[in-house]
Formats: structure tokens, C-alpha cells, sequence
């Protein structure tokens, strides 16, 4: 019986468009999972396709070619170790595993030694693009041995999106590399989001505008330099409608968002690696605001905010919160990439940031016109300290940075809390000062703590007497 090319673990949503994806594109696969009702389901649903399911773990290990290579789509942290842990006495050298679930790029490494010890080769991959995106091409990050990638690359460079002839999809480097990209990919996409998000409030409350104004306005602006695969969506959220009250959707949805930890980890291992991300990291803080509901109910009731209301010219806020959402979207990418910098010296990675950016073009959540840029800012000067710095981002940054001033002291005016925006602002100006009040603070650093500190006119390390 002629063996299958691959085999898949976890048949839930992503696991089963996967499979269709890879069969669609001239691979035969396994398919495994313990649910006898989900396997029985996709038999039948499946039927004429090279796609073979199973509950039983023996009939679907020995239907693989060797050597075996096996995507496991189960939910990160415990169910990926207890998946290993019944897969491992079965496996013989050479064999490829292939986590294609957003795991801690931690745990990534750990699995990937231990599985190393053994024999057994280990690729932790970031896949992105949801549902959508799995059946008719995803994002693919992969990283791990060299040796294995090379196993599997037939497979996930044809499954990947494509933007011309380029598959979105590249080796990212050894180790937990590809699984440590796709958490900072969500990390900048919780950014992206968070800023639209602050566009829109801001379009809504300071302006009053239409539900039609709204997803025209978006509409328009996806057309531009903003143009990008949340904005698209987001113009179409906002034309939808509920059919039971005939409002906006969006209008009837509980404004209390939820997260899985990945935009979560992305702020916690800049913070680790010394990497200023604020804009990151608000946009995980309004996530965690957002669902004290029931505390924001009664607050404000009891708090007061700004009795102003907006008295400008319409058409000039909205062409200055354009540029503000540009300025932030910039930040996003330069925070991310600043991320994955200091992770690549730090972990020996080795970061193409280039080809990265080119494969975010295609099948991922954050895809965006401006990547072409960023791609083309990292190819010209690999070692880039910041985003910001490259000659087409800081000429835009330029003129930007004053609508986005404009735009955060309106808010602020008005109380509509933007703290996505106000963060890129200080981002910027804090990283383009030539002083800090950092003196200040190690100076009581040293007077209560005797840290000691440097001076600008002479080397070497000192400690004041700051009271006698």
C-alpha cells in the first residue's frame, strides 16, 4: 500500500484546512485524532480526496512514509508535550515532528533538545492566516534543525501563500526561532490593531460619524499607504449589520476583548531583552482595561472626563488621524523588529529580517503595503538599529509626527483615551532625544541605593555622598 507524504495531528479546524490545502496541492495525507466522531466526519466529507484519518495512532504512524514527517495543530502548552510524549516510543531516528501551534518559544527549545537527544528532528513553525488562510495559504515561519526544514520545505513552500512568485514562507533559523518570530508577528498585529481600534473611537465619539462615514472613511483609507489586511477587514466590519436590530454589528458587540498570550508574551520578552515596545505592550494593557467592564459601568459614574466637544473642521481631523494611525502602524513594525534584533544576537539566530518582512506580504494577519518598505529598508542595511532611522520612514516620520501630536492632544482635550497613540508619540520622541531625565533618576539611584552612576565629562564609575 502506497504510503502517505505527511501526516497531521489534530484535526480540529486548522488541522483539517491544512490538510485540504496539501492535498489540493498534489500531497497525500494522514490525518489523526482521538475525537472517532471528528475522524468519522471528515471521511465522509472528504471523500474522493488522497486525505486518509484515523483514530487509531498505530494505523496512522505505519501509513507514513519514512522518514515520517508529522505537523502536530493541537493547542499550545500541555496538549503539544502530551502529543510528543505518545508519539516519542513509536519514532525512530530521523523522523520529523512539526509544531504548527503558536507554543512559547521556550517550551520550543526545550522540545526541540529533548527530541535532539534522541534522534528525533524538531521544527516549531508559526502559521498564520486563520481558517482562511490554512485552506488557501498561510504564513508559514518555520524554524529548527536546517535538516529538517529541508524535509518539509517541498511541502510548506507550496502550501504558503505566494506574492508574485515568492512563497510566504522561509527558514527562520535554528531553534525556537520561527515559533519566537510568530509570537512577535502577534505581538505587532495586537499593535496594528489596537491603533485602528483608537481611529475609529476617536472618528466615533469626536466626530459623531455615520455608520456609513465610518466604513467609508476605512474604505478609502485601505486604498492608500494604510493599506494593509486589517484595515480591509475592518472597513468590512463596520458595513455589516445585525439582522435582529438592524444596527451596526459592531455596535452590539461587548466592547471587553479577549487574548490568547501571545501579544502578552511579545510585551514580557522585550521587557527581558531590554527592548523599549510601549506601543506593543498598550495595546496588551487596553485588552486588560477593556474587560473591567463592570468597573468601567460604575466609574463612570462617579469619575468625571473632559465636558469639551470637538469644534474643528471634519475633513482636516480625519486626513490628521489618517496620518496619526500611519505614524503608529510605523511604530508597531519598528518596536517588533527592534524585538527580534536584540532575541537574534541574543540566541545566536542569525535573523533575516528582510526575508521576513517579505513573507509577512502574504497569508499572515499583519500583511500590509508597507512591508514592500520595510523589505527593502532591511535589504539595503541589515544591520538597521531602527526602523525609524531608515531614509523612507524618517522622512515620513517627519511629517507625520505633527498629526499625531495634533491628534493625541485633541484626545486628551476631549478624554478619549488613545493609549496606543499617546505611546507611539513618546516612543518617538524619546528615541530621538539627545537627553533623557535619565541622569535624574540615577542620581536617586545612587543617594538611596548606592548604584553609582557615570559622567558625561570623564569614564569610569561614581558614587556621591548625596547628605551629610
Amino acid at each position: 500500500m502506497e504510503k502517505q507524504n505527511i501526516g497531521i495531528v489534530g484535526l480540529g479546524v486548522m488541522g483539517h484546512m491544512l490538510a485540504l490545502n496539501m492535498e489540493s496541492k498534489g500531497f497525500s495525507v494522514a490525518g489523526f485524532d482521538l475525537d472517532e466522531k471528528k475522524v468519522n466526519d471528515i471521511a465522509q466529507k472528504e471523500i474522493g480526496k488522497n486525505i486518509v484519518v484515523t483514530s487509531s495512532m498505530k494505523n496512522f504512524l505505519d501509513s507514513l512514509q519514512t522518514p515520517r514527517r508529522i505537523l502536530l495543530m493541537v493547542p499550545a502548552g500541555a496538549p503539544v508535550d502530551a502529543v510528543i510524549n505518545d508519539l516519542k516510543p513509536h519514532l525512530v531516528k530521523g523522523d520529523v515532528l512539526i509544531d504548527g501551534g503558536n507554543s512559547f518559544f521556550k517550551d520550543t527549545e526545550r522540545r526541540g533538545k529533548d527530541l535532539e537527544n534522541v534522534g528525533i528532528r524538531y521544527i516549531g513553525t508559526g502559521v498564520s492566516g486563520g481558517e482562511e488562510g490554512a485552506l488557501k495559504g498561510p504564513c508559514i515561519m518555520p524554524g529548527g534543525q536546517s535538516s529538517a526544514y529541508r524535509l518539509v520545505k517541498p511541502i510548506l513552500t507550496k502550501i504558503a501563500a505566494h506574492v508574485g512568485t515568492n512563497a510566504c514562507c522561509t527558514y527562520i533559523g535554528p531553534g525556537a526561532a520561527g515559533h519566537f518570530v510568530k509570537m512577535v508577528h502577534n505581538g505587532i498585529e495586537y499593535g496594528d490593531m489596537q491603533t485602528i481600534c483608537e481611529a475609529y473611537d476617536l472618528l466615533k465619539r469626536a466626530l459623531n460619524l455615520s455608520p456609513e462615514e465610518l466604513q467609508a472613511t476605512f474604505s478609502e483609507w485601505n486604498q492608500g499607504p494604510l493599506n494593509s489586511y486589517l484595515m480591509e477587514i475592518t472597513a468590512d466590519i463596520l458595513g455589516k449589520y445585525d439582522p435582529d436590530t438592524k444596527k451596526p454589528l459592531v455596535d452590539v458587540i461587548l466592547d471587553a476583548a479577549g487574548q490568547k498570550g501571545t501579544g502578552k508574551w511579545t510585551a514580557q520578552i522585550a521587557l527581558d531583552l531590554g527592548v523599549a515596545a510601549p506601543t506593543l505592550a498598550m495595546a496588551v494593557e487596553a485588552r486588560i482595561l477593556s474587560a473591567f467592564k463592570k468597573e468601567r459601568l460604575a466609574a463612570s459614574e462617579i469619575l468625571e472626563g473632559s465636558p469639551k466637544k470637538f469644534k474643528g473642521k471634519k475633513a482636516y481631523f480625519i486626513r490628521q488621524v489618517h496620518h496619526a494611525l500611519y505614524m503608529s502602524k510605523i511604530a508597531c513594525y519598528a518596536q517588533g523588529f527592534g524585538i527580534m534584533r536584540e532575541a537574534s544576537k541574543e540566541y545566536g539566530w542569525d535573523l533575516k529580517f528582510h526575508q521576513i518582512a517579505q513573507i509577512w506580504k502574504g497569508g499572515c494577519i499583519i500583511r500590509a503595503k508597507m512591508l514592500e518598505q520595510i523589505k527593502r529598508a532591511f535589504k539595503k542595511q541589515p544591520d538597521l538599529p531602527n526602523l525609524m532611522v531608515a531614509p523612507y520612514f524618517s522622512k515620513r516620520l517627519a511629517k507625520l509626527q505633527r498629526s499625531l501630536r495634533y491628534v493625541v492632544r485633541t484626545a486628551a482635550e476631549l478624554g478619549i483615551p488613545v493609549l496606543a497613540f499617546g505611546s507611539s508619540l513618546a516612543y518617538y520622541d524619546s528615541y530621538r532625544s539627545k537627553v533623557l531625565p535619565a541622569n535624574l533618576l540615577q542620581a536617586q539611584r545612587d543617594y538611596f541605593g548606592a548604584h553609582t552612576y557615570k559622567r558625561v565629562d570623564k569614564e569610569g564609575t561614581f558614587h556621591t555622598i548625596w547628605k551629610e
